[in-house]
């Protein structure tokens, strides 16, 4: 890049003009995620988002590629889908920012997030088809051909149980796994995904001429080549060392033969891979200079939109199943198998995410057991004391992820039909679980909220006074494509310090203070709830 220092920080650089004389101030993020693609756009000259366009896959491709919510669900726990599907909802998302009236040429950069450990097998005619792109036919049409394999395994598929066993047994176990990628294996993870392509279909795979993941795959089609991963969203292969942030050639080894040749070197988040063909100029009007940075994974992406970009901050979605997510600076050591282990997009600290499976799901499961509506839910929590009087619950209504336990519901000194007690128990229960299982980390800061949950404001009250922490909520629709956006501005301008670029898009309002009154009850309950669940797990 040819700007200089002062030039490249926020609000002192001269902003550059599009081919139509006005100044390019915009940001593109992309978002791939399983049901739909979406772009926003950011303007940092008014610190405002412009647009926000989804490209639902079902409404538009449904039958043309046989996906349900996104997928093709083809049995046995096999889950792929559809990246001829993406490349037709790419095209379709930028005619519609146009139609719109979106002035594409005032895109200054790109980047984007893509649903995470989802993997893209090209042959070696993809290069020569990526490069050659013509405005006069569709992306689709050119774009048929370069694929070894049709479909795409994504983070759903579960089949690969055989191939994670046999990964870490060849490395030496899931402590050793662990300490060299940052995450134990799991069935969704790359790493496995490609071993059994290359188990059941070794044909296929010899004709691989190049991996991507779906965030790099996208990345490819703006370009015109094969791009590399970013860090980000190469840590959720379990193929890179988590402490260089390369490629493990141990971990590769183990996976596949010549995997190593079929992968690019993992690139830096900031280092531009190239700039946007010529067929998106012609047939949509960006300007020719507009960079392409990195793409990443969806939750990396998710950790900048929800400007968690200084060591301590965290953030909990309450959804379907409750996943807390933080920015730590060196949890490499500390890190159990429990948990996934990211590289932020910033290149410098780390991402830790841990799911909780029954979130939302538990908490329904209560409600409806006890016939109430979430008004008597609610009502139910603001009227029972903090602490519940002892009582507790293990809420396993169904599997539970961390910690690894099979469904199976445990009170202690809780009467099953007390339907006050059981709603504030599930609660409880939840926000000591994710206290628990995160002690290990340095995250002391705020709580940032996000999901269906966080609308509760009794729900949040429990997560704030058990936690010891402030809780706030944050508006953010998509944290995924806003953070791709801010990623494209900070590729842009790399010496400005994150916080200043993630500040004006990610404002949070304060909604709970804890209260320091409960603060001792809730350290002796939660050891309780630590010798509960020890001894539901046998380990005690």
């Amino acid at each position: 890049m040819t700007s200089t220092h002062d030039e490249r920080r926020r609000g002192h650089y001269k902003k550059p003009r599009s081919g139509h004389n006005r100044p390019m101030t915009q940001y593109l993020g992309i978002d791939a995620s399983t049901q739909s693609v979406t772009g926003m756009i950011i303007d940092v000259d008014t610190n405002t988002t412009i647009a926000e366009t989804a490209i639902n896959f079902d409404e538009h491709f449904a039958k043309v590629y046989g996906v349900t919510h996104g997928v093709i669900d083809y049995g046995d726990g096999v889950i792929h889908s559809c990246p001829l599907m993406w490349v037709e909802a790419l095209e379709l998302l930028f005619t519609t920012l146009r139609r719109d009236g979106h002035d594409l040429s005032r895109i200054r950069a790109i980047s984007g997030s893509g649903q995470q450990h989802g993997t893209v097998y090209l042959n070696d005619q993809a290069q020569t088809s990526l490069g050659s792109l013509t405005a006069r036919s569709p992306l689709h049409e050119q774009l048929f051909g370069i694929f070894s394999r049709p479909t795409a395994p994504i983070w759903m598929d579960s089949s690969t149980s055989h191939q994670c066993a046999e990964i870490e047994r060849s490395i030496g176990g899931t402590d050793t796994l662990v300490k060299l990628t940052g995450n134990r294996t799991f069935e969704r993870f790359s790493g496995p995904q490609v071993r059994r392509f290359y188990q059941r279909d070794p044909a296929a795979y010899e004709q691989t001429a190049h991996i991507s993941l779906v965030s790099s795959f996208i990345a490819s089609v703006l370009v015109g080549e094969t791009v590399p991963i970013d860090a980000g969203d190469g840590s959720g292969t379990d193929l890179m060392d988590i402490r260089s942030r390369q490629w493990s050639a141990q971990a590769l080894t183990v996976t596949a033969p010549d995997l190593g040749q079929k992968l690019l070197p993992i690139a830096r988040s900031d280092d531009a891979i190239g700039t946007i063909h010529q067929y998106f100029v012609e047939r949509y009007g960006f300007d020719v200079g507009c960079q392409v940075f990195p793409f990443s994974g969806d939750n990396p992406c998710s950790l900048i939109g929800l400007g968690l970009v200084e060591a301590g901050a965290a953030a909990l979605s309450l959804g379907t199943s409750d996943t807390l997510f933080a920015c730590t600076g060196d949890a490499v050591n500390a890190a159990p198998d429990e948990a996934c282990l990211f590289s932020s997009p910033d290149d410098q600290h780390y991402m830790a995410l841990i799911c909780f499976m029954n979130g939302s799901l538990a908490r329904e499961a209560v409600r409806n057991a006890h016939h109430l509506d979430w008004s008597g839910f609610t009502q139910a929590l603001a009227t029972s004391s903090p602490g519940n009087g002892g009582a507790l619950m293990l809420p396993y209504f169904n599997d539970e992820i961390v910690p690894h336990a099979q469904a199976g519901v445990i009170r202690s000194k809780l009467n099953a039909n007390d339907a006050m007690s059981n709603v504030r128990a599930v609660v409880e229960a939840q926000a000591l679980s994710s206290r628990l299982h995160t002690q290990w980390l340095d995250a002391a800061g705020p709580l940032h909220v996000t999901g269906g949950g966080s609308a509760n404001a009794e729900i949040l009250k429990i997560f704030a006074d058990v936690q010891g922490r402030q809780v706030y909520c944050c508006d953010t629709t998509n944290a995924a494509a806003l953070g791709a956006a801010l990623k494209a501005c900070h590729g842009d301008h790399p010496d400005a310090p994150w916080s200043d670029i993630v500040a004006p898009f990610t404002t949070a309002r304060l909604v709970i203070d804890p209260d320091p009154d409960t603060r001792g009850m809730y350290d002796d309950l939660l050891d309780r709830y630590q010798k509960l669940e020890s001894k539901r797990l046998g380990a005690g």
